[in-house]
């Protein structure tokens, strides 16, 4: 098959640049219409909307002509040999994107598939579309021919996957790193309560999917979302201004403060003209006082009749943009742009006369001497929202992908050329060259730009980056600048994933330069906890206070929670105070108290001790043994010292010592007692004609049977002492304000065995000296046994219930209090008869006395 004829007429809004090596671009970034005919174009192709191009995307064409300008005058990159390139616009229509990528691959005009007519063309790389949807219907040709495409515009992740799979390379982050960096961001500044708006397409779907799963992670939630149309038709009045009015009845009266905008550069301006139609008797510039949050893919321009607005609206915006750095003579290359540069450059004109208001004359078209275009215009005096001098993120992103396909295609041919350099070296190595040759070149390209950054693809084929947070700071000239004001790194070191200096932000003016406030309701204050509102999302609630013993020392806490154990909750419940050490000080006034008792009576018990070594040879000491009237009183004796050993802060030793010692020395004062009753009856038995009892009688059997009661007490404690003796423990829980310092008696088990076999000692005692308290004797000590055991009993008794009743100090005063009146009572009991009689009725110390009976 013959290629057809070549067609004479110019191709309309094509730029090109003849050279050996191309490469194509088609851009989403013009809404345009025009009288010239294009691919002999149907009514029926015509795009709705608003006849005008973007003219602030025009930069994103002349970034491409100074990348490709740069690289023919450098002599290190592809050197004879001419670098071109054609640009076509897609109108945003499928059909006007796959006609246009059919033309840039084989034919100018008329074209046949598979065929190849125009010698001119080499084409080895694509640019794709600012739009996703254009990159995408692009890629179901040129993957065909595994021609490169690279990717300026922001592509969501599943499309991203998609192209990349073909033959596509990705000149921007991943959108998940600008996802994660929107709620850093709201994180940061603790806005919770947030609006959306969105367009209406696959992307915009997408990102509320993401968005909300994002949201219900990290305890934001959507106050509203709003879906904007991609284009809105003129045609339908009604229609547009009643989604103006929602939009704007949204904005105004919603509680949220911040609202978060992802759509394309049409949606800023929708928005725009929302705030003019529907509040048009107020000044169209006003800013509504709310945080506008805008992703990549929108940008601030105004087109056609909002050439005269501002963007006040936006005031303080904050803004995610694709990372850009200034590249060296950029900005003079553009301010030298003038209109007469025309040849291969269909656009320039309908760029100018859409930039600056103004018209070319054209035959048969009067043009009035005031609208003429005089091309003397400057760039410069244009404001922001029509065309920027600043490199922006996009044209940044176009400047590295020609850079990389130079690079790329350098490395390829420096290949060729090796292998044929015996064959006319470069010109031979241009033969045959195929765009599907320079993926693996393109793949592991790596260089440092212009700007002195690295650009270079990852295994995913994407340019590794992360995205600018920009500030938006309007002017009243209708102009604006952006402030870099942070910064999202996903390749950063952690920590640094996301860094914002929130001083620089200027904040819209209804804030006063203070920080906005985002929240469905007011922050919970320190001492209260969230409590969710029934039938409401989970960031309006109501306020709580803390329950008892947990605080909340933090604005706006979920839950309270319990201070550490040595701490206890403040009257307000927003702060811990800690606890006081809690125990039984020898300096308190109770301690001082138990003290002088011990004392007093270890004293009396010394002092008794004392008058009966003194009276050791009258009656009255030696009656019933008086070796066990010595070990009784110096028992007791020992038992108003061991008290001593429960005052104090409790330590090792003495948590060692303190049971035990008590058990056994009360032990051995029971034990005296049992044998002195136990003589006392077997006395008066072995008196009754032929009873055998006297043989047993003696101090032989009082000695058994204080040793072997003894030694059963000190068998038990040994045991306690080797298997789980007693420790220092800290009893954190019991007390609210206080640490009780206290002894773990390690095996209560065994504390109880030994309690329990003191009282059967005093049982036994108590037995005993009432069967023998009626027996016919002056100096009969059942009596007093008989009561001291009940005394003593009594003490004991009572002491366990209330042992288990009390903490802290109050239950170590208890057991020192037990102590002392069971050993006071027994001395009382016992010993005080005989003292009256030694110190006051000496008469009645004899031995008449002793042996008389009752009538």
């Amino acid at each position: 098959m013959k290629c057809p004829l070549n067609d004479p007429r110019p191709a309309p809004h094509e730029w090109y640049q003849p050279g050996r090596i191309l490469i194509g671009g088609i851009s989403s970034q013009f809404t345009y219409t025009s009288n010239e005919v294009l691919f002999e174009e149907q009514p029926s192709q015509k795009l709705a909307g608003i006849p005008d191009m973007v003219t602030k995307f025009y930069q994103h064409i002349l970034a491409l002509a100074f990348a490709v300008n740069e690289i023919n005058r450098d002599p290190e990159i592809l050197p004879n040999i001419t670098l071109g390139f054609h640009i076509h616009d897609s109108y945003y229509d499928a059909q006007m994107t796959y006609h246009n990528t059919l033309q840039l691959l084989f034919k100018s005009h008329r074209f046949m598939p598979n065929y190849k007519c125009d010698t001119r063309k080499n084409l080895i790389a694509v640019i794709g579309g600012l739009g996703c949807d254009t990159s995408s219907n692009m890629e179901d040709i040129l993957g065909y021919y595994k021609i490169p495409q690279l990717l300026y515009g922001t592509i969501p992740t599943v499309e991203r996957d998609t192209l990349q799979k073909k033959s596509s390379y990705c000149m921007v982050p991943k959108e998940d790193s600008q996802y994660n960096g929107i709620i850093l961001l709201l994180q940061h500044f603790g806005w919770t309560w947030v609006g959306i708006f969105v367009v209406v397409n696959e992307s915009g779907e997408r990102f509320l999917q993401a968005m909300e799963h994002l949201f219900s992670q990290n305890g934001i939630c959507s106050a509203f979302t709003q879906r904007i149309p991609q284009l809105i038709r003129i045609d339908n009045l009604g229609e547009i201004t009643d989604t103006f009015s929602e939009i704007y009845l949204i904005v105004t009266y919603t509680e949220s403060n911040a609202f978060i905008i992802y759509g394309e550069s049409q949606t800023i301006a929708w928005l725009r003209v929302a705030k003019f139609i529907i509040d048009s008797g107020n000044e169209a510039n006003t800013s509504l006082g709310k945080m506008w949050i805008v992703t990549t893919q929108s940008d601030f321009v105004l087109k056609g009749f909002q050439r005269g607005w501002g963007l006040q609206l936006f005031q303080g915006a904050i803004s995610f943009t694709i990372h850009s750095k200034d590249c060296p003579g950029f900005r003079e290359f553009i301010q030298n742009i003038k209109p007469h540069w025309t040849q291969g450059n269909s656009f320039l004109k309908d760029f100018w006369e859409q930039a600056f208001d103004c018209f070319f004359p054209r035959p048969g078209m009067p043009v009035m001497v005031n609208e003429r275009c005089t091309g003397e215009e400057k760039l410069e005096s244009l404001p922001t929202p029509q065309f920027e001098l600043g490199m922006t993120g996009h044209s940044y992103s176009i400047y590295n992908a020609v850079y990389a396909v130079s690079h790329a295609l350098n490395a390829m041919i420096s290949s060729r050329t090796n292998r044929r350099v015996m064959f006319g070296g470069k010109m031979a190595a241009l033969q045959g060259l195929q765009p599907w040759q320079l993926h693996p070149f393109l793949h592991d390209i790596s260089f440092n730009n212009s700007a002195g950054e690295a650009v270079s693809f990852n295994d995913n084929r994407e340019v590794e980056g992360g995205f600018d947070i920009i500030n938006l700071v309007t002017f009243p000239n209708n102009s604006f600048k952006r402030v870099k004001v942070g910064r999202i790194d996903p390749n950063a070191a952690e920590g640094k994933e996301f860094m914002i200096d929130g001083d620089m932000i200027v904040w819209p003016s209804g804030f006063n330069q203070v920080l906005p406030i985002s929240l469905c309701n007011e922050y919970c204050f320190t001492g209260h906890q969230k409590k969710n509102k029934e039938g409401e999302k989970f960031c309006c609630y109501d306020c709580a206070p803390c329950a008892e013993g947990k605080i909340s020392n933090e604005t706006d806490m979920n839950n309270c929670f319990p201070c550490p154990e040595d701490q206890y909750p403040n009257i307000n419940r927003n702060g811990c105070i800690p606890k006081t050490i809690h125990f039984l000080s020898p300096e308190e006034p109770l301690g001082v108290c138990l003290i002088s008792v011990a004392l007093s009576f270890s004293l009396i018990t010394a002092l008794v001790l004392g008058i009966f070594l003194k009276h050791n040879d009258t009656p009255i000491v030696k009656a019933n043994n008086q070796n066990l009237t010595y070990a009784l009183l110096i028992s007791l004796l020992l038992s108003f010292f061991s008290s001593l050993l429960f005052l104090g802060k409790p330590g090792e030793l003495t948590c060692l010592l303190r049971q035990p010692t008590f058990g056994f020395i009360f032990s051995v004062a029971v034990s005296c007692v049992l044998a002195k009753t136990t003589i006392v009856f077997l006395a008066f038995r072995a008196t009754k004609p032929g009873s055998r009892v006297k043989n047993w009688v003696g101090k032989t059997l009082a000695h058994s049977i204080v040793l072997s009661c003894s030694l059963i007490q000190a068998s038990l404690c040994t045991v306690w002492l080797a298997t789980s003796p007693p420790f220092p423990d800290l009893d954190m829980h019991t007390e609210t304000k206080e640490i009780i310092v206290q002894c773990n008696e390690g095996s209560i088990i065994m504390f109880y065995f030994v309690l329990g076999y003191m009282g059967l000692l005093a049982f036994s005692s108590f037995t005993v000296a009432f069967l023998a308290r009626n027996l016919p004797d002056s100096f009969n000590e059942a009596k007093f046994i008989t009561f001291s055991m009940v005394v003593f009993c009594s003490v004991w008794v009572s002491f366990v219930p209330t042992y288990l009743s009390t903490r802290g100090k109050h239950m170590v005063a208890v057991e020192i209090f037990s102590i002392l009146s069971s050993a006071a009572g027994l001395l009382a009991c016992i010993f005080s008869p005989k003292c009256y009689i030694i110190m006051l009725r000496p008469e009645l110390n004899s031995r008449e006395q002793l042996i008389r009976r009752k009538d």
